[in-house]
């Protein structure tokens, strides 16, 4: 039997999942299968409705070898292996004879630690040792989610707390699962032969397709031990997030709190003079915090780091006893010394990383209303890292909506420590870029329409202009926006005005959960929905309820951003533009995103509305604009006011007739 074709497999694929075939996804799957042959590397850009997750799962699956697959979002996960997997592979079982096997994979504290569950939780000196089922009475919060997952430990196959549902607070989880740190190892563990995680890793040993996270992939990066099983083929999808989650694994954190629990935890494990070096460096730490001051520390001031070294050598004086010293009033000593030890290397490891003051750390101090001071040490950039672990032994397919700005790859791809597309120097990775479109027409589906005649947003301070123009804009809508905003701030003071000015639904982020926020504003036309940050990247609401996409300026970071502004000073003295490669870069990268929310099907219409003159005046206007889907684009503010009534009333004439619902449901379910 002659090998099927990489079109005949993707074509049953796309009618197992009931799609519908795009040149784009056709184009994707083409490019992903060259690279995956000659081994090079692949940065992919697919625009919503391509349908990228097929457009790399038939050529990997066709592939024959082990292809390990890095996802941003739990929700893309669950539709990899909930949804596409299954599909495709039934769908292609009969074409390639064989039926390849996939396994999900995430790190150890995702998983249900039976030892934990059983044992219970080794408590804190001052919190005293106790049963936590017994403690948290059935009547609390607390109490109900335990008992719950008590009985969810019988019934479950993964342990995974993403198959627990409803899901509980991270509060609950912790009393229930363990780090890699604190972990006892399946071989000295009661429970070891049942344990999930070493299950779920076991599962992916055997998997053709492994579907993890990109803090995992991060960690197995950076620690150097392997956590993934060995693979040929990478493919990373919503690559745009990969730079931000690494930088989140690299980073290193000391909290007064933090210290405390460490010198609690180890004090019945170690000598009196161990214990008493430890509590001493931790008090002298603690006193310093409570004048910490929020911003970068340029260089480690003297007394911190007096402070630091007192910490790093006190915590390695305490790693050294607890191997020797017993106290027969310790249960479960075994676990209480590695929950403690996980405590104290923390404690040395970050002491030490600040100490040595690499120069391509760098360091700050924060500042929580609720939690009080914190010390923190990222990388100055991840590039680096990335290119040595990442693009070596292996082919790499980076995918996104969102990977081409300001009209290239090369900002991503320099980010992921690429040298520009097309160069060739002796250590870089080889890549190429490719851009397969949408099958969207958004000059004819959206208008971006940008608010030149406001004046340019301060620093702080209410705009009133700002908020005059989102009431206009709101009211020719109907409802139907989505307000994405800078600062929550920002998001809290619009709400709060309009709420007023508006006899509509405006739902703001932080008031409910964000699933519910999205299903309230999905299921009402009249209503708004408010927030920040992840509203710009997680919202997916198809149809006319969301018509008109706000955002009140361009996301710059906050200039008193310390890691931000640390590698936008670094580019500088490089000689490179730092506010084109940092600045820029990251605010393109957000409005392409937030863009992005506007048109998700095919009948989608709407606007895409910027109440930030400087993207209309200002000279890196014209790359933030080159960075989003090509609206059909207007300063027009009469124009667009009348573009939005007129959708306005199309969509409200479809609701009355009945007719977009069942049409909407259709399209939506082609993505």
């Amino acid at each position: 039997m002659t090998k099927p074709s990489l079109p005949e497999l993707l074509h049953a694929a796309v009618a197992a999942v009931g799609g519908t075939e795009r040149p784009g996804q056709v184009t994707m799957a083409e490019t992903v299968a060259e690279a995956i042959d000659d081994g090079s590397h692949l940065l992919v850009q697919a625009g919503t409705g391509t349908g990228k997750s097929l457009g790399y799962l038939v050529p990997a699956l066709a592939h024959g070898e082990r292809v390990v697959v890095a996802t941003a979002t739990l929700a893309l996960q669950r539709q990899l292996v909930e949804r596409d997997l299954p599909r495709t592979v039934d769908a292609l079982h009969p074409l390639l004879r064989r039926r390849p096997d996939f396994a999900m994979l995430k790190g150890r504290s995702n998983y249900l630690c039976l030892h934990r569950l059983h044992e219970g939780v080794p408590q804190d000196e001052e919190e005293g040792l106790f049963d936590q089922f017994e403690a948290a009475t059935p009547t609390s919060k607390l109490g109900r989610d335990l008992l719950r997952m008590r009985d969810w430990a019988d019934e479950t196959e993964t342990g995974d707390r993403d198959d627990l549902t409803p899901g509980v607070s991270d509060r609950a989880w912790a009393q229930v699962s363990v780090s890699s740190r604190e972990c006892l190892g399946a071989s000295k563990c009661a429970y070891g032969q049942e344990c999930f995680a070493e299950m779920a890793r076991e599962r992916a040993k055997l998997a053709e397709v492994v579907v993890t996270n990109h803090a995992l992939l991060a960690i197995d990066a950076i620690e150097g031990a392997p956590v993934l099983p060995q693979h040929e083929v990478l493919i990373v999808d919503e690559a745009h997030e990969l730079v931000s989650r690494v930088t989140g694994v690299a980073t290193g954190e000391l909290t007064p709190g933090q210290v405390n629990r460490a010198v609690r935890r180890a004090a019945k494990l170690v000598n009196e003079k161990a214990a008493d070096q430890l509590q001493t460096a931790a008090e002298g730490f603690e006193r310093l915090m409570e004048l910490a001051l929020p911003g970068r520390l340029e260089e480690v001031p003297e007394d911190l780091g007096y402070a630091l070294m007192a910490l790093r050598d006190a915590a390695r004086t305490v790693i050294s006893a607890l191997g020797s010293t017993r106290d027969k009033s310790v249960q479960d000593e075994d676990v209480v010394r590695k929950q403690a030890l996980a405590s104290v290397e923390t404690i040395h490891d970050v002491s030490e990383r600040i100490t040595n003051g690499s120069e391509y750390d760098v360091v700050w101090y924060e500042r929580h209303d609720r939690f009080g001071a914190s010390l923190r040490v990222a990388p100055m950039s991840v590039s680096g890292l990335l290119r040595e672990k990442l693009f070596t032994d292996r082919s790499v397919v980076l995918t996104s909506a969102t990977l081409k700005l300001g009209g290239d790859f090369n900002g991503v791809g320099a980010s992921l420590g690429l040298s520009p597309e097309g160069s060739h120097t002796e250590d870089a990775p080889v890549w190429k870029g490719v851009d397969v479109g949408s099958p969207f027409d958004y000059r004819k589906q959206g208008i971006l329409y940008v608010a030149q005649h406001l004046a340019r947003p301060g620093r702080e301070g209410t705009r009133g202009d700002m908020l005059d123009e989102l009431t206009e804009l709101i009211e020719a809508a109907g409802g139907r926006t989505l307000g994405l905003f800078s600062s929550m701030r920002a998001a809290q003071a619009a709400a709060e005005e309009l709420r007023g000015r508006l006899d509509m639904p405006i739902l703001l982020q932080g008031e409910e959960t964000l699933g519910e926020l999205i299903k309230g504003f999905a299921a009402d036309a009249r209503t708004c929905l408010f927030g920040t940050l992840s509203l710009w990247q997680g919202v997916d609401v198809p149809g006319a309820n969301c018509q008109l996409v706000i955002m009140d300026k361009i996301p710059f970071p906050r200039p008193d951003d310390p890691l931000m502004s640390a590698r936008q000073n670094a580019v500088d003295e490089a000689g490179g533009n730092g506010f084109m490669a940092v600045a820029a870069t990251h605010a393109a990268l957000l409005m392409a995103q937030g863009a992005g929310r506007l048109v998700r099907a095919s009948g989608d219409r709407g606007v895409v509305a910027v109440l930030d003159p400087r993207l209309a005046t200002a000279r890196y206007g014209s790359y933030l604009r080159a960075s989003l889907p090509e609206f059909w684009y207007t300063t027009d503010r009469n124009q667009v006011r009348r573009s939005l009534a007129a959708i306005d009333a199309a969509a409200t004439a479809a609701e009355a007739s009945g007719g977009a619902g069942a049409a909407q449901a259709a399209e939506a379910s082609e993505e």
